[in-house]
């Protein structure tokens, strides 16, 4: 237990997300590569010492923040707006940062690169590169952000059955 009664240390946090998970055996990803358990404590550390009620609810908040991002990207996408895509990645990239979502945040960085038609490698890309690059994060994105969703749910769900 941290200082904070009622609250566990990071590694217990990692432990029963790992332990308790629901995903079936072809699916398993290890939750380290998920979330990074530091920002996830410090978010948990915000709690009151009984329950995680608010951690909870700006979980909770941020998947419906999501899902509505992921609605938008997928308009934008079929509009082929770019500097939309871009925008709309910066967002869920700091949001996503903000609880400790790791790949997520790590992916939206890249839309948010691509949407401004610029990689890391190879510096600026014209339109029709920038848009073949894009189209499959979007996928991926949405898998790591499901992913996570389930770990943190299944957390939430083992914590309040203490």
């Amino acid at each position: 237990m941290s200082s904070r009664e009622g609250t566990p240390e990071p590694t217990s946090i990692k432990k029963d997300i790992k332990e308790d998970s629901k995903v079936t055996d072809k699916e398993v990803v290890n939750p380290e590569d998920l979330i990074d358990m530091n920002t996830f404590d410090q978010l948990l550390d915000m709690d009151d010492e009984d329950d995680h009620e608010f951690s909870y609810s700006i979980v909770l908040n941020y998947f419906e923040q999501a899902e509505q991002t992921f609605k938008d990207m997928d308009n934008a996408l079929e509009k082929k707006d770019l500097p939309e895509l871009s925008r709309l990645g910066h967002f869920l990239k700091g949001s996503s940062a903000a609880i400790g979502l790791k790949k997520v945040k790590a992916t939206c960085e890249n839309i948010q690169n691509i949407g401004n038609r610029h990689d890391e490698t190879e510096g600026e890309l014209d339109e029709e590169e920038a848009m073949k690059r894009i189209t499959p994060l979007l996928p991926q994105v949405k898998t790591e952000y499901a992913e996570a969703e389930d770990y943190l749910k299944n957390f939430y769900e083992v914590q309040d059955a203490r």
